[in-house]
């Protein structure tokens, strides 16, 4: 009577949802039987059996294996049993493990959509952004194009990846990996050599509409700005640099596992040998380079011949049209003009014209 006091007390401490280890010591022909000790014998069968049928043909009678509790006894004495949501449990553990030890995994890549790269880790679907691919894998497209992004990271289905967890929720079944967090260490480590001001050498990897990326040691990349490349304002950074062209640039910024180039900054400031050559009021000749809606900006003309250029320019404001659309009217990129200089800032690097008719 007392063994069977403290087994039924025992059966009554199971809560549903919990996981327990047990033996299996009996398999019909849609069920397993579970030795679950002073518990009593589980069931594994039904729909929990379809569900992990393939596994559960594996098993033999003696073998141990961990099951979830989905129900307390049954009609027929047996406590409710599921192999498959045991499976899972353990698996998002090991995943919750795997993330906080920062563990590299290798994961082969499935599919790919306009986010980024398909594939799974455990069996679990995950994703992999684009924005958490490496350096090296990076698509740099001009524009951003999400065709063209698209385009480019469908050569890597098929491939391996080591990858880091970057997120995940059991709940929503969402798993978050990313290729780039695995080497933002080693990135970070690698520019403590650097400090801002050194110049380095390195080779052109990549151009897009906003700069240009250039890698100057194994493992890491630096970005040139369109606005550091030249002291002239430029349409795209390929009128200044080609993929695969070395360069020297120099370090004006490090931002953990970031850093920012410039290549004018090795190049003589024009602002610094034009103070006192043009001043308020006065009229100078410039070319229209660039229309954007706030205005027009202007290659200065050296001393009033065509074919000699400060690399100056100045930016004649839409405000002095009035509107965008008598703005295009008198202007026109390529065209020839007197402007006057209303305001001029060396330090600012900002001239401020009139057109001059």
């Amino acid at each position: 009577m007392k063994n069977l006091l403290e087994k039924y007390n025992s059966i009554k401490s199971i809560k549903t949802g919990e996981l327990i280890e047990g033996t299996v010591v009996g398999k019909g022909r849609s069920a397993v039987y579970v030795d679950l000790g002073a518990f009593g014998t589980g069931i594994i069968y039904g729909k929990e059996y379809q569900i992990a049928k393939e596994s559960l043909r594996k098993v033999k009678n003696e073998d141990k294996i961990w099951a979830k509790i989905t129900g307390q006894e049954n009609e027929e004495g047996y406590i409710e049993l599921s192999a498959n949501e045991a499976g899972q449990e353990f698996t998002w553990g090991e995943i919750k493990d795997k993330k906080e030890k920062g563990e590299i995994l290798k994961v082969k890549i499935l599919g790919a959509n306009k986010g980024g790269l398909l594939t799974k880790v455990m069996g679990i679907p995950a994703f992999l952004p684009v924005s958490q691919l490496s350096s090296r894998n990076y698509p740099k497209v001009e524009g951003g194009d999400a065709l063209k992004i698209l385009m480019e990271i469908q050569k890597f289905v098929g491939k391996e990846m080591d990858v880091k967890i970057l997120d995940f929720s059991q709940k929503d079944e969402k798993l978050i990996v990313s290729e780039k967090v695995k080497e933002l260490e080693k990135t970070k480590e690698l520019l403590k050599n650097y400090a801002v001001g050194d110049i380095v050498e390195g080779e052109i990897t990549g151009i897009a509409d906003f700069g240009a990326f250039v890698s100057f040691e194994e493992g890491v990349e630096g970005l040139i700005h369109i606005s550091e490349m030249a002291w002239q304002i430029i349409k795209n950074p390929s009128e200044v640099v080609k993929e695969g062209e070395k360069v020297k640039a120099k370090i004006i910024e490090i931002t953990g596992d970031k850093a920012f180039l410039s290549l004018k900054a090795l190049k003589d400031d024009p602002w610094e040998k034009i103070e006192g050559k043009y001043k308020e009021g006065s009229v100078i000749k410039g070319i229209v380079s660039k229309i954007n809606p706030f205005g027009a900006f202007i290659q200065i003309i050296s001393d009033g011949n065509k074919g000699e250029e400060d690399k100056i320019q100045g930016l004649c404001h839409v405000s002095e049209f009035e509107t965008i659309e008598k703005m295009n009217e008198k202007l026109s990129v390529g065209q020839e003009h007197d402007f006057e200089v209303l305001s001029i800032d060396l330090s600012e690097h900002r001239m401020i014209l009139r057109l001059k008719e």
